[in-house]
């Protein structure tokens, strides 16, 4: 029987070794996209790992469970993200394929060679998107569309108001969508573009951030616009992709690494 969350944490911090495990299993995964999606590069998705999984190790005895545990991971996570991006400043970004592929169908775990090769094509597109986003608007795209984490434990990993969250995601999904829209096909294009009165309505807000009416303008406005919420729909559903595209497990040499780390920590 698969034990609970709480039940898992009281046994880490009493030493329980299987506990501590188990935890890494549920939650690696989402720390390495997360590191993943936000840095651009696997080394610097395995130091945000290594040093989330390691912080979080040592202060395990101070959480006490106000929030999700995945929250507070990512909050870990967000913190080391942060860190990696600065050191990166004035680095050029690793150059990532622009070519759209034809169609955007995620193949099953039995899937021929050259289906994993289209998905790793978009899983890139996706990424190249992403990256191109100010940070504040990426983190809050990967952990609503990406990692799917409600508005509230969002707006608490961010650090903002749940209002504020949904006013900078609406920035984020217009910018994301028009850099989508200049790497996808015509089709898919015009799956994702907007009906004119939104776009006049984000225009408007170019240079600042959407306060609380435009927000609730902009909600109301999708709640009867059928072209809006398809388009939202549609973007949601293409960016959801990239926890489900090649490129986001952890690898096993950095697992490897991360538990070796994990032992030395606990017995140093």
């Amino acid at each position: 029987m698969q034990r609970s969350e709480s039940e898992l944490l009281a046994a880490a911090r009493a030493g329980d070794a299987g506990a501590i495990e188990e935890i890494l299993e549920r939650h690696e995964h989402q720390v390495f996209r997360f590191g993943l999606r936000m840095c651009g590069s696997e080394d610097d998705a395995r130091e945000v790992l290594q040093e989330t999984l390691l912080a979080a190790f040592r202060k395990l005895p101070e959480f006490r469970g106000e929030a999700a545990l995945s929250t507070w991971l990512f909050q870990i996570a967000r913190s080391f993200c942060m860190k990696q991006r600065r050191r990166a400043v004035g680095e050029p970004a690793a150059p990532l394929p622009v070519e759209a592929p034809e169609a955007a169908a995620v193949p099953s775990p039995a899937a021929a060679p050259d289906e994993r090769a289209h998905a790793r094509e978009i899983g890139q597109i996706l990424q190249a998107a992403i990256l191109a986003l100010p940070e504040e608007q990426r983190e809050v795209i990967v952990l609503r569309d990406v990692e799917g984490l409600p508005a509230e434990e969002a707006a608490r990993v961010v650090g903002i108001e749940v209002g504020a969250l949904k006013s900078r995601l609406h920035r984020a999904r217009s910018e994301l969508r028009q850099r989508l829209s200049a790497l996808l096909g015509e089709g898919e294009a015009a799956a994702l573009a907007p009906c004119p009165e939104m776009a006049r309505e984000l225009a408007a807000y170019v240079a600042a951030e959407i306060d609380q009416a435009t927000c609730a303008r902009i909600e109301e406005h999708l709640a009867r616009c059928p072209r809006c919420a398809a388009a939202c729909d549609s973007l949601e559903r293409t960016v959801s992709l990239c926890s489900r595209i090649p490129g986001g497990e952890v690898p096993a040499p950095i697992r490897s690494a991360v538990r070796r780390a994990l032992r030395a920590a606990a017995t140093g």
